[in-house]
C-alpha cells in the first residue's frame, strides 16, 4: 500500500471507516494484554526454580571467607558472589560489592549519599544552589524519577545509533560544572535496543567534566540478555578505558539478577574503582550489617560461574526471541511502506522502541487502551514525563505468552493507524 501522506481525504476517510470495523470487532472480545513494563514471563520464572532447591536444611552456609552465611559479617558481598557478578560486569572482583535485590537501589542510593554527603570530599549536592545530570533520551524511566525526585535538573541528550550525542555530552560536561552525572544503559539500552559505540565508550573514559564530582551511572542492565546467537552486539568495557585514560574514579558500573534469576529476590552489584568503592564501604557500616548472604550463596551455587548464567540466558532467548520476532514481523508486515512510524529491532534486552509521527503517541497508547491492551505511558521514556515530540512508545513483549503477543501487535498496528489517519485529516 502507498504510504498514507500520499492518499487523499476521501481515500483516508474510507480506510479509516475499514479498520474502525476491524478495531470495533477486536473491542467487542474484551481483551486484557499487559505489555507496560519489561517483566520475565512465568515460563522465564520457573528457569530458575532451582534456586530454591540448593540450599537445604542440611546444606553446609559457609562461605570462602569461612563465615556462616546466616550469621554477621562479610560487608561488601560473599567471595563466590562477587566472583560471579564480576565476572558478568567483566571488572575485578575486587572492585565490586554486593547489595541486596536491586540495582535500583544502589543507584538510588549513590544519589542520596551524594545529595548529603558529597562525593570524595566534594560539597555535598543538598547544599548546591543548582545540581544537573544528563538524561540521554529516550531513556528509562525510573532513572529519571530518582533524579526528579532529587530535585535534581535533568538535561535531554538524544540518542544516536552509537548511543548519546558525544558532542553535546562533552560540551556540557565540560562548560558546565553543576552538571554531576549522566544515565547510561549501555548495552542494548531501554528502551531502543541500542549498544555504544567503541567509540562512545572511549569518549565516555576521555571526559574532562568541569565538576570533580561528575560521575557516569553505567548501568549495563542488559550486559548478557542476547536475543540471537548469531547476532550479539558487543560493550567496550568501561571501567578499564577510564582507568587506562588516567580518569579511574569516572565511573560507576550498576548490574544486577533481576531479569535472570528473580526480579526481586536477586543480587545486584556495583563495581568503581578503589576510591570510590573506600568511600561506598564506609557508608554501608553505618547503613547495614550486610546484605543477604544467603541469598548471594544461593545464587553462586545455582549458577556456579559465568559459564552456567551465559548458557541459562540461553534459556531466556529462547523464550523471549519468538516474541520480539512476532513484534517485529508484524510491524513489517503492516506498517512497512507506510511511513506513519518507525521501530528498531533490538538484538537483546527487553524492548522495541517505536516512533510514531510527531503529536500520536498518547492517543496511540490510549487508543490501544480502548481494545484492551495496557503499554506503557506514552513520554515515560522522557525526564518528567515530557516528550517533546509526542512520538515514543516502549513495546514490551516479554510479560505475555505468545499468542498474546500476537494479539496485542495487532492491536497496537489498528491504533496506530487510526490515530495516523485522524493527525493526516487534522483530526488530532
Amino acid at each position: 500500500m502507498a504510504a498514507y501522506k500520499e492518499l487523499s481525504a476521501e481515500e483516508l476517510t474510507e480506510l479509516k471507516i475499514e479498520l474502525e470495523k476491524e478495531f470495533e470487532e477486536i473491542k467487542d472480545k474484551g481483551l486484557n494484554l499487559d505489555m507496560s513494563r519489561g517483566k520475565p514471563s512465568k515460563e522465564q520464572l520457573d528457569l530458575s526454580m532451582g534456586l530454591m532447591d540448593v540450599l537445604r536444611s542440611e546444606s553446609e552456609l559457609v562461605c570462602t571467607e569461612g563465615v556462616d552465611c546466616r550469621n554477621y559479617g562479610v560487608l561488601d558481598g560473599i567471595t563466590e558472589a562477587k566472583q560471579l557478578l564480576a565476572d558478568m560486569m567483566e571488572i575485578p572482583k575486587d572492585n565490586i560489592i554486593i547489595y541486596g535485590n536491586s540495582s535500583l537501589n544502589v543507584m538510588y542510593d549513590q544519589i542520596a549519599r551524594s545529595m548529603t554527603h558529597g562525593v570524595m570530599g566534594s560539597t555535598p549536592w543538598a547544599k548546591l544552589d543548582k545540581v544537573k545530570f544528563l538524561c540521554p533520551v529516550p531513556g528509562y524511566d525510573r532513572h529519571f524519577a530518582i533524579t526528579e525526585h532529587f530535585g535534581i535538573e535533568m538535561i535531554n541528550v538524544p540518542m544516536t545509533p552509537d548511543g548519546p550525542d558525544m558532542d553535546i555530552v562533552e560540551k556540557l560536561v565540560s562548560e558546565d560544572e553543576a552538571i554531576k552525572g549522566i544515565w547510561c544503559v549501555p548495552k542494548y539500552s531501554n528502551p531502543q535496543g541500542t549498544t555504544y559505540s567503541d567509540e562512545t565508550v572511549h569518549r565516555f573514559a576521555c571526559l574532562k567534566p568541569a565538576a570533580k564530582d561528575f560521575r557516569i551511572y553505567w548501568d549495563n542492565a542488559y550486559g548478557i540478555h542476547h536475543l540471537y546467537e548469531d547476532k550479539q552486539d558487543y560493550l567496550l568495557e568501561i571501567f578499564m578505558e577510564c582507568k587506562k585514560m588516567g580518569n579511574p574514579d569516572l565511573v560507576y558500573k550498576f548490574s544486577s539478577t533481576s531479569k535472570i534469576s528473580f526480579p526481586g529476590s536477586g543480587i545486584a552489584a556495583i563495581g568503581a574503582s578503589d576510591a570510590n568503592l573506600k568511600e561506598i564501604r564506609n557508608q554501608l557500616k553505618i547503613q547495614t550489617i550486610g546484605h543477604d548472604k544467603v541469598n548471594q550463596l544461593r545464587h553462586a551455587r545455582f549458577f556456579k560461574d559465568i559459564g552456567g548464567m551465559v548458557n541459562h540466558m540461553k534459556k531466556h532467548a529462547d523464550i523471549m526471541r519468538p516474541k520480539f520476532d512476532a513484534v517485529l514481523e508484524t510491524l513489517e508486515r503492516e506498517l512497512g511502506g507506510l511511513e506513519i512510524g518507525s521501530w528498531i529491532a533490538p538484538r537483546g534486552g527487553y524492548f522495541i522502541s517505536f516512533d510514531a509521527m510527531e503529536g500520536c503517541a498518547k492517543a496511540i497508547v490510549a487508543k490501544a487502551k480502548e481494545a484492551g491492551l495496557v503499554m506503557t505511558g506514552a513520554g515515560a521514556t522522557y525526564p518528567y514525563g515530557k516528550d517533546p515530540k509526542d512520538s515514543n512508545i516502549r513495546i514490551a513483549p516479554s510479560y505475555p505468552t505468545l499468542e498474546e503477543i500476537k494479539t496485542a501487535a495487532e492491536i497496537f498496528v489498528l491504533s496506530v493507524k487510526l490515530v495516523s489517519i485522524d493527525k493526516l485529516l487534522g483530526n488530532l
